[in-house]
């Protein structure tokens, strides 16, 4: 009971009917103030990727932690709303505004500096150090943090983004941070040129360019699993089943998205023909996040293997989002495989409600209606086989979004 109240709330939530209350934490690129100096070649620009890099390790550990971040993309899109460069360095109130476009009540913001090392690097000195300043402002209570730093060697930058993250999370989310030796032990070293190329290929504008700083950044460290994520989603919007899941099967349970890469890589299995493994796939899904798309690819995997519960597993998503007319054809098609031939009746009408053009389900009906199963011996038949209808998009956010206002004491409650 109390996960369908989560769920239909969640639909209240995602159209408006009631208030984001849940506290949401933007982490925005560091801005880059280094500055050319004698003897620098490289133009400072170049280092950019180093502020958006710092910022990614910040949001995957909070997310790690239960906190809600907000993703990279719509920061991006708040900087572009405010006519804002991104990683420029900002004044105090753009970077409040930044905040209020995203309505995030704690901003973290902050700035590098990268040095080269004097007279070029060697082969056995480092490149140049690195200092990083961080702030924490929140904008609910209208204060703001102490600024923190850490300073060190370039290659050694994972391991400063990681220091970084667990003195962020002790002010975000002090509750949530573990001590510094379990956090520092739940992540490994990511070596530079790894990061670099994976963090160019978020930035990156062509496709092409894209998979080609992932791919790098894949081949350099087959562990280090965000690069693989990435290209799985890059074949997955090419329609490109079976390289996709060859990708998203290196994204672990312990990763940040690893329920993402979980859903797509269902899809990619029900595409190519593996019923089962989608099936599984969807399932340890819908046990941590049971949003309509998941019930729906699910029970459709269910429906291919013939199994009966298909039906109510296809209801769960009907339940949650009745105005989509998707859930009440693959509700009706169960139905009609089943024999249930009212029933299936119904959800057809129910379909053509919302969608008067859809043939199949008007198809479906004229069956239903006749009482003619899939075992009929009509012409017809080889048209009504595998019909179930998929979803391709994955939204957890507003399910945890509306997890957290739930779970939250009341104002009485937090005075008790």
């Amino acid at each position: 009971m109390k996960t369908q109240f989560y769920l239909r709330a969640a639909l209240a939530l995602s159209a408006g009917a009631i208030p984001l209350l849940a506290d949401n934490t933007a982490v925005l690129p560091f801005s880059n103030v280094s500055t050319a100096s004698s003897g620098v070649t490289r133009n400072p620009a170049s280092m950019d990727w180093i502020g958006e890099s710092i910022a990614e390790t910040l949001r995957a550990a909070f997310a790690a932690r239960g906190v809600l971040t907000l993703e990279r993309d719509r920061t991006a899109e708040a900087y572009q709303r405010l006519h804002l460069r991104e990683r420029s360095e900002l004044t105090e109130a753009s970077m409040l505004k930044v905040g209020e476009v995203l309505d995030a009540e704690q901003v973290v913001h902050g700035t590098f500096s990268f040095v080269p090392a004097a007279g070029g690097a060697s082969n056995s000195a480092s490149k140049g150090s690195l200092k990083i300043q961080a702030r924490v402002s929140d904008r609910r209570h209208l204060r703001q943090s102490a600024a923190f730093e850490e300073t060190g060697a370039i290659e050694d930058l994972a391991t400063l983004e990681s220091h970084l993250a667990w003195r962020a999370l002790t002010v975000v989310a002090p509750s949530r941070a573990p001590a510094e030796s379990e956090f520092r032990s739940l992540r490994t070293a990511v070596p530079l040129d790894v990061l670099e190329n994976y963090i160019r290929g978020l930035l990156a504008e062509a496709p092409e360019q894209k998979e080609k700083y992932f791919t790098q950044a894949a081949r350099l460290d087959p562990d280090y699993s965000p690069p693989a994520f990435e290209l799985g989603k890059i074949h997955f919007e090419r329609k490109e089943y079976r390289e996709a899941a060859a990708w998203l099967e290196h994204v672990g349970p312990t990763e940040n998205h690893y329920r993402e890469a979980s859903f797509f890589l269902g899809f990619a299995r029900y595409q190519a023909g593996d019923f089962e493994a989608a099936r599984k796939a969807f399932q340890t899904i819908a046990e941590k996040v049971p949003i309509s798309t998941v019930w729906n690819n699910l029970g459709a995997a269910e429906s291919r293997l013939n199994l009966p519960q298909a039906v109510e597993t296809f209801r769960k998503a009907l339940d949650q989002d009745p105005s989509d007319p998707d859930y009440h054809f693959n509700l009706g098609y169960a139905l009609f495989k089943k024999g249930d031939f009212a029933a299936a009746a119904d959800r057809f009408r129910a379909v053509l409600d919302r969608n008067p053009g859809d043939q199949m389900a008007t198809l479906l009906l004229g069956r239903c209606l006749k009482k003619q199963g899939l075992r009929a011996a009509t012409a017809s038949d080889a048209r009504l086989q595998a019909l179930e209808r998929l979803k391709d998009s994955y939204e957890e956010r507003v399910y945890f979004q509306l997890k957290s206002i739930l779970e939250s004491p009341t104002p009485s409650e937090a005075r008790q």
